[in-house]
């Protein structure tokens, strides 16, 4: 086993709990079993998992808040996977002072101050963004374990189990019926569809990495079952497009009761004008605030 803290030093605040329990990312799980049950200052002491293939072999990574830093163990030296994964050098205060000077974007930020983005594995957030339609977080995030127990490779640390989120190929091989049984739903063709479209070598959404923002945003809808609002999640919360701003149920909530001006009547132009309100390059950080917040 391998161990290691991180101290933040001038990149203070940090909060675990928030960054991985604020519906950004649904590939970490918390060992003591109380996903998405309640908030706490930094988290507590509660350890998260997730198993990351940026190693020659999956690796097992557990990290847990202390104070203001970070404790983790893994099977491999986790730490730049860490720094990378939860954006640990953003800077935080340079990014505020982008934001408008409101009540609700400043509330937001005073009530989860120090979350922030992720950037999760590009086909990993590719699969739970499709599985988010009309659903609860907690039932997005068990879909996903599901997904990773029944079709995972098997990964032993610190005497016990842990799986690795499916291989495009695998999900491929799936058949519509065997996900249903997972409770993906109408979901499961696409998960199907759009994981032979990767294995079969159609696209990758790591291809919209290098694209003006809208292209890779029309780009990743070239996927079965992925809007305009999820392939926003992906650039967002994968790709580093920290301006996307997906435009949900709570955002468009938002938009009507606080920005109205903002409301153009389809999704692009809509998307622009709230982009261009929150800031501009960082306004998916502002809208991951709010989006918690008022969640």
């Amino acid at each position: 086993m391998q161990t290691g803290s991180i101290d933040l030093g001038p990149y203070e605040p940090f909060d675990l709990q928030s960054t991985v329990e604020s519906g950004q990312s649904y590939l970490w799980d918390r060992e003591d079993g109380r996903m998405y049950d309640e908030p706490g200052a930094y988290g507590g002491s509660a350890w998260y998992t997730t198993v990351s293939r940026a190693f020659e072999d999956p690796a097992v990574i557990r990290v847990r808040q202390v104070d203001a830093g970070l404790e983790w163990e893994s099977n491999a030296d986790a730490e730049s996977v860490l720094r990378s994964r939860l954006r640990l050098t953003d800077d935080l205060h340079a990014i505020r002072d982008t934001a408008p000077d409101d009540d609700v974007v400043q509330n937001s930020f005073d009530a989860y101050w120090g979350m922030r983005l992720v950037d999760d594995p590009a086909f990993e957030t590719l699969i739970s963004f499709i599985c988010s339609a009309q659903m609860r977080v907690g039932r997005i995030h068990g879909m996903q374990q599901a997904l990773c127990r029944t079709y995972g490779e098997s990964v032993e640390f610190d005497g016990r189990t842990y799986d690795a989120y499916p291989r495009a190929e695998t999900l491929a091989a799936t058949t519509e019926a065997e996900l249903r049984d997972l409770g993906l739903g109408y979901r499961a063709p696409y998960v199907q569809q759009t994981a032979e479209m990767v294995a079969d070598g159609q696209g990758h959404p790591e291809e919209a990495r290098d694209l003006p923002y809208e292209e890779a945003r029309e780009y990743l809808t070239r996927f079965v079952g992925v809007g305009e609002k999820v392939a926003d999640c992906i650039l967002l919360f994968a790709l580093d497009f920290t301006e996307a701003i997906p435009l949900d149920t709570w955002i468009r909530t938002a938009i009507e009761e606080y920005y109205p001006s903002c409301d153009r009547g389809n999704y692009a132009e809509t998307s622009r004008a709230l982009r261009e309100t929150f800031g501009g390059t960082y306004a998916g950080y502002v809208q991951t605030y709010v989006f918690h917040y008022l969640r």
